[in-house]
């Protein structure tokens, strides 16, 4: 039995997409168990919330992880040393400083702890960066380059990891949470149907609150316009507003929060129902026809359904990972200012049919791209699971030794 381990996932958080992550990372590990034969039990080491675990299984084992643990850092070095492998997802996109230095430093200690545990480590596709501290470059780059395997999840991670000055062999994947089952029976709806993902996050100006991610647009404002111009559509198609952060201990985080004080003020839009799983949310997306947002998982919730998406970029992890694709629907809050937003999703409403094209061929290429994560994590897995076997075999012979030796005497 080989045990892997699973760092920086989660079985219960309110943020959908690490969920989806988490679920897609399963999928594929549970995958090359069936093709290789080798019995896997997977530990998930996860923090503690009020949220029922959507993971489940009769080869997972949920280990819950707090800051108080934390503390005490043999205990946790002892809890990874029951791991034969570990796989680092890192949040999707959190082995960064675009979020602050407390989640980073946290990342970098658990890290380090699991090197010194000295079990095998997997970092698993992810956005890299980035890395705008003179502190912390030195350690990303020193923990890449300890790794087994190393894996991104667009080209632009790649390319970052190469300015970090990391040398040593990449695999350029796709996000895992393109292999996330959908869960449920989605709604039937009577006409075209839009999907708009509001984030809250964006909504209240970030963890700042003062436009932490540089956005060239009130995000607020553009929200309001984007579902006014939706709404005076002559074919006056259904808009529902999706959220997929659901998070009511954390209000500036939370999409729901968000997306019920919008339907105060266009009472002709739905808010879609809090999703238990990240699987249930897919499902729901799924059954739309066009959707845009700003969560990225949430996008990529729609574009592995084969739904036409607009993706409203925050950081480089989304022109990166659908840019990667061949996907070029990607729009830049960033960049653009309202009026062109606002016009360009409009535009891409329009002209869905030819959008969905791209969607097709696009998840061609994302299915080659994780093929390539799947058969280099198959590798480590395989070598791993082979050398216990050896080392539980020569301890096995030299107890045997022992045994004679003593019966001899």
């Amino acid at each position: 039995m080989l045990n892997i381990g699973l760092l920086f996932h989660s079985s219960n958080s309110d943020n959908l997409g690490v969920g989806a992550l988490t679920i897609g990372q399963i999928d594929i590990i549970r995958g090359i168990s069936r093709a290789t034969g080798i019995e896997i039990a997977i530990t998930l080491f996860d923090w503690v919330g009020p949220r029922r675990a959507y993971v489940e299984g009769a080869d997972i084992t949920i280990v819950p992880i707090n800051g108080e643990a934390m503390k005490d850092p043999r205990r946790i070095i002892g809890m990874f040393k029951k791991c034969d492998v570990m796989i680092d997802i890192g949040a999707g996109d959190s082995f960064a400083d675009i979020y602050g230095s407390k989640r980073l430093n946290r990342m970098i200690y658990l890290k380090y702890l699991v090197h010194l545990a000295g079990r095998a480590v997997v970092l698993a596709p992810q956005t890299f960066g980035p890395f705008t501290s003179w502190i912390t470059r030195p350690f990303a780059r020193d923990l890449v380059k300890r790794a087994t395997l190393v894996a991104t999840r667009d080209d632009h991670s790649t390319g970052a990891l190469r300015q970090l000055g990391v040398t040593r062999p990449v695999v350029t994947a796709s996000d895992v949470a393109l292999r996330l089952p959908a869960v449920g029976v989605p709604p039937a709806w009577a006409r075209s149907t839009v999907g708009i993902n509001v984030s809250g996050l964006l909504m209240a100006g970030g963890y700042t609150g003062q436009n932490q991610f540089k956005l060239n647009i009130d995000y607020p404002s553009a929200m309001r316009a984007l579902i006014g111009q939706f709404l005076a559509l002559s074919e006056r198609p259904d808009v529902v507003l999706i959220p997929h952060v659901i998070s009511p201990t954390v209000p500036d985080e939370d999409d729901m929060a968000a997306s019920l004080s919008l339907q105060r003020e266009f009472p002709d839009v739905t808010v879609a129902p809090a999703f238990q799983s990240p699987g249930a949310a897919k499902a729901y997306i799924g059954s739309l026809d066009f959707f845009t947002g700003a969560r990225m998982h949430s996008c990529i919730a729609a574009f592995s359904s084969g739904v036409p998406v607009v993706p409203l970029a925050y950081s480089g992890k989304f022109a990166g990972l659908f840019g990667s694709l061949g996907y070029d629907a990607t729009l830049d809050c960033g960049a653009l200012g309202q009026d062109n937003l606002v016009g360009s999703v409009l535009n891409a409403y329009r002209n869905r049919q030819a959008l969905s094209e791209q969607v097709s061929v696009a998840r061609l290429v994302a299915g080659e791209r994780l093929g390539d994560y799947t058969d280099a994590l198959a590798r480590v897995i395989s070598e791993v699971a082979l050398r216990k076997r050896t080392d539980d075999q020569s301890r096995m012979a030299s107890g045997h030794r022992w045994q004679a030796m003593d019966e001899r005497l």
